[in-house]
């Protein structure tokens, strides 16, 4: 079983995770990168979560604009979720902050800060979820 799982809506993010997969392997934990889209590629991010999800301790997303990808994938699995907004379109990220936070009762999501701290929080948040 692998640590962590990030899951990113696009390759175009996977810059914005790279400080949060150096610093999962600076602190030893595992983890895999998928990329895959609530809005283009559902049924195969589906049949994956299902696939896979028991691979795995924590599910990191993250993404950007109207951010869905953390709160699909909340609703899909039960292990602890982590949505991280990043930076982009006319508001920076605070659009997909709102996204990740105002998921409906039920689809528990702990949602981190804008942008690269987010991302850094999200490691170290699964760290202590995982040596809970």
């Amino acid at each position: 079983m692998k640590d962590l799982l990030f899951i990113i809506g696009s390759e175009s993010d996977r810059k914005n995770i790279e400080a949060g997969t150096a610093l999962a392997e600076e602190k030893g934990l595992s983890y895999e990168l998928v990329v895959y889209s609530a809005h283009r590629n559902l049924p195969e991010l589906s049949d994956f979560l299902k696939k896979e999800e028991e691979n795995f301790r924590v599910i990191i997303t993250a993404a950007g604009l109207s951010a869905a990808l953390p709160g699909v994938v909340a609703a899909m699995v039960k292990k602890p979720v982590i949505g991280i907004p990043l930076v982009s379109g006319e508001l920076s990220g605070v659009d997909a902050l709102l996204s990740i936070l105002q998921l409906p009762k039920g689809i528990p999501c702990a949602t981190m800060g804008i942008g690269k701290q987010g991302v850094l929080n999200s490691v170290h948040l699964a760290e202590r979820i995982i040596n809970c």
